[in-house]
């Protein structure tokens, strides 16, 4: 089971590399528009949407590394006020709900991509990028966050049972 969880770990920090290369490259790309098209008069007609589906790239390969960092948005005031049971409990509420999402999120990216696949149908904009390989990271990173949030659930359920009778606050 160890060696499965540092499998998932490999394949977030594989993600979140590559969603920090792709950020780089839009914004290196950004910077060059800029100069040519006011420097030189000159504008790179790819980049505008390279960027907006790069976005989608960036948020989906990295959100189950992000929420492994506890990167992702709590309402701080409630956990700083609960004790360790209830938060733990929280936890593996949140989580679930997580998983839920997810796996709606997974299973409509999938059929969705399978779908725009089977079909052809491509973006019709200036670089015509089939659909498909813009919807594929959906259901990928979604299914690798909702590992995550099993993991977390996991985690929160082993803490809670390691400490039944904890009643200090979280913080």
């Amino acid at each position: 089971m160890k060696s499965l969880g540092r499998f998932f770990d490999f394949v977030e920090n594989t993600f979140a590399s590559l969603a920090i290369i792709i950020l780089i490259f839009i914004t290196g790309s950004v910077c060059l528009e800029v100069v040519m098209r006011y420097g030189f008069d000159n504008p790179l007609i790819w980049v505008v949407e390279v960027s907006e589906n790069a976005l989608l790239f960036i948020a989906f390969l990295g959100a189950a590394w992000v929420l492994r960092n506890k990167g992702h948005v709590q309402v701080d005031i409630l956990i700083n006020s609960i004790r360790k049971k209830h938060f733990h409990r929280l936890g593996i509420l949140t989580s679930l709900i997580g998983v839920a999402v997810s796996a709606i999120l997974a299973i409509w990216g999938a059929i969705t991509t399978w779908d725009h696949w089977m079909r052809g149908i491509y973006k019709p904009t200036v670089l015509e990028i089939p659909s498909w390989i813009l919807l594929i990271v959906i259901p990928i990173g979604s299914f690798l966050l909702g590992i995550r949030f099993i993991r977390q659930a996991i985690t929160h359920w082993r803490e809670e049972e390691n400490n039944p009778a904890d009643i200090d606050k979280v913080y």
